[in-house]
């Protein structure tokens, strides 16, 4: 069996090339180019990211692919990046929500252009594989895939990965998925890996996000829930839900404030306090159910509403179309438009979908 791994430069993808050729399959690399030098970047950042020049990783997965004995493809993904990718993000920040990109990119990128970019160059493969922390098992009661928690719950990686299609999950497997982050390190390091001991990329973008934003300045006004002008903006996409540093806000208040609400129409900043911050509701766009058939009623779920977040007891109630309303049993804080909210039962990744309000 022939297998593309999707290499970024960094030990976890090289890591899953190493085990997948160490078990006997014929492993190929990618790895796609997705910087547009257009971006005037202007890196405030030391660590790792995944968007930035990327000359150094794409020198290191040479590397790596010369140390494993493999073949190495580079695929310029930049204008799909930039369309599918980029103009969400810019869209989305303009509207006052506030996008989680990785989500875009897994989705369309590396899991749709990468692998449909190797096969127009005429390279044949029968699976593909990156180094993501997330299992995938074939549920034969119900006759679909369905993607599941990792091992290691520090690294799980299932929130970004919930919009996967069945073709999509029939077509990938995910090798680290049995193990923990600890164990790839030492497999890394006892075979001399290259980038045994290189830190993970922390974020998406290693610089300021107003680099790729590039709007103008657009004041407005910053106000409380009950209309009081407290202040002005430079622009909404300066500010996210819960956001408290950096307000512009004269002194003296009596509590910390936060952001509660951005709305966008209106050009407005909304602040309060942290018991503002709380809901219980939330309605959701684009829901997707990757690993079992769409409930027609309400299904009681463990929601995450980002990554870092602690899955929480909710109902989810589909409604019309993709829509659906999440009802948490113990009110969440700092719910944000443009975020996704992912549905899980034990260890299965039920689906998701697009925070729309709340």
């Amino acid at each position: 069996m022939k297998i593309l791994v999707g290499l970024s430069g960094g030990v976890d993808s090289a890591v899953t090339a190493y085990l997948l050729k160490n078990q006997g399959y014929e492993v190929i690399g990618a790895i796609m180019s997705i910087w547009d030098n257009s971006i005037p970047i202007s890196k405030t950042k030391e660590y790792e990211a995944c968007l930035g020049p990327e000359d150094e990783d794409i020198k290191t997965t040479r590397r790596i692919a010369d140390f494993l004995k493999i073949p190495l493809y580079i695929l310029d993904c930049h204008k799909e990046y930039k369309k599918i990718v980029i103009e969400n993000f810019r869209n989305e920040y303009k509207e006052g929500r506030t996008p989680n990109p990785c989500v875009w990119c897994n989705t369309y990128i590396k899991f749709g252009v990468l692998p449909q970019m190797t096969k127009k160059m005429g390279i044949s493969f029968d699976k593909f594989a990156t180094g993501h922390y997330a299992n995938i098992e074939f549920n034969n009661s119900i006759n679909l895939y369905q993607l599941k928690k990792a091992v290691d719950q520090n690294k799980d990686q299932t929130y970004f990965l919930y919009r996967l299609s069945q073709k999509i999950l029939s077509e990938t497997i995910f090798p680290l998925g049995k193990y923990s982050k600890e164990q790839i390190r030492t497999i890394a390091e006892k075979i001399k890996l290259p980038v045994a001991k290189k830190p993970d990329s922390q974020d998406f973008y290693c610089g300021n996000y107003n680099d790729i934003l590039q709007l103008p300045v657009i004041t407005g006004n910053i106000i409380d829930k009950s209309g009081k002008i407290l202040g002005k903006h430079n622009g909404i996409w300066n500010y996210t839900i819960g956001k408290r540093r950096g307000l512009g806000l004269p002194g003296g208040t009596k509590k910390p404030l936060y952001v509660t609400n951005i709305l966008a129409k209106q050009n407005v900043i909304v602040i309060g306090t942290k018991e503002d911050l709380y809901s219980s509701y939330t309605t959701l766009a684009k829901v997707l159910w990757c690993s079992i058939p769409a409930p027609k009623k309400p299904i009681k779920v463990k929601a995450k509403i980002r990554q870092q977040h602690k899955p929480a007891k909710a109902i989810v109630t589909p409604q019309k179309s993709d829509i659906a309303i999440v009802e948490f049993e113990v009110p969440q804080m700092s719910i944000t438009a443009g975020q996704s909210v992912v549905f899980y039962k034990d260890d299965i990744v039920l689906g998701g979908g697009i925070i729309k309000s709340n």
